[in-house]
């Protein structure tokens, strides 16, 4: 068996990284800084540096014009992803915290992408069942509680058009998809990542990406 991960990721390696990326503009640098400064405990939950060019240029790449995000936080995945839309694109975010977007809002007016953001404060899957059912989403990403990812999949799937991508981040939560007994958590993700392997209506790549991100294409 080939062992693919013979690259250590350092601290030194993974600042090369941010390097040869596209930088993080200021909007998204306060943003990111923001976060940290004002829910330090729970900073955790905004999406890696790196994963922020990588949604923009997925968003290019699948010329996406309609995205649903579930798990908007303070907004820097929202943010990075609406600023690649077209100027008619929409993203509809998800999110149960008043709190946390209200960050998420002053950065997308400050970007000048406010517009292009329909925020949705109501569980996600209120939200999700109240959209039409036809094929239509281009493009979504999945960041949020971990125990309903696969409802939020079968949701998701259906209203993909096909060639649409879903994103789903945490697929390797801290590792502990491999424990015995993990965390509640862990066995949701984990079951998810076999729910996802399983479903014949997608195309699916897990990558060692920062936590885990799983890449799905509609067929």
């Amino acid at each position: 068996m080939t062992k693919g991960n013979s690259t250590k990721i350092t601290d030194e390696l993974y600042q090369y990284v941010l390097a040869h990326n596209p930088p993080l503009d200021d909007i998204q640098r306060g943003l990111v800084r923001t976060t940290w400064e004002k829910f330090p405990e729970s900073a955790g939950m905004q999406s890696a540096e790196e994963q922020g060019p990588l949604l923009a240029f997925l968003v290019r790449l699948t010329g996406a014009r309609h995205i649903v995000e579930i798990g908007t936080f303070t907004g820097f995945s929202a943010l990075s992803m609406a600023q690649a839309l077209p100027a008619d694109g929409r993203l509809i975010a998800c999110d149960v915290s008043e709190e946390w977007t209200a960050y998420g809002r002053e950065a997308w007016a400050a970007a000048g992408v406010a517009d292009r953001i329909d925020l949705r404060i109501a569980p996600a899957l209120e939200t999700l069942r109240a959209m039409p059912t036809e094929p239509h989403i281009d493009m979504a990403y999945v960041d949020a509680d971990k125990e309903n990812q696969i409802l939020y999949w079968e949701e998701l799937v259906p209203r993909m058009r096909p060639g649409g991508l879903i994103v789903t981040d945490n697929t390797l939560y801290h590792g502990t998809v491999l424990d015995d007994s993990p965390q509640s958590r862990g066995a949701s993700v984990r079951a998810f990542n076999e729910h996802a392997k399983a479903d014949t209506r997608m195309d699916s790549v897990l990558l060692a990406i920062s936590d885990g991100l799983t890449l799905s294409r509609k067929r």
